[in-house]
């Protein structure tokens, strides 16, 4: 049952990801997160969704904590 818990979270991580791509060339909007930022506060999310399996939910944490650390990193130097 588990493999397929993670394939629903894979699957639904990347329906966000190519939704938000979509959204954000149709039009201006007031705050404007950067991709990188919305995909690690998903894997945060989807971390804490799983948070049962600990190995699971500590990567998808990690992952997400690393992403936002990216962007924030990024969005400095600009």
């Amino acid at each position: 049952m588990e493999p397929l818990w993670i394939a629903i979270s894979i699957i639904a991580m990347v329906v966000i990801v190519v939704l938000l791509l979509i959204s954000r060339r149709k039009g201006k909007q007031l705050l404007n997160p950067s991709n990188l930022l919305i995909l690690g506060i998903s894997c945060v999310v989807l971390g804490i969704i799983f948070g049962d399996e600990r190995l699971i939910g500590y990567s998808f944490i990690g992952v997400g904590v690393v992403l936002s650390v990216i962007d924030a990193i990024r969005n400095r130097e600009q």
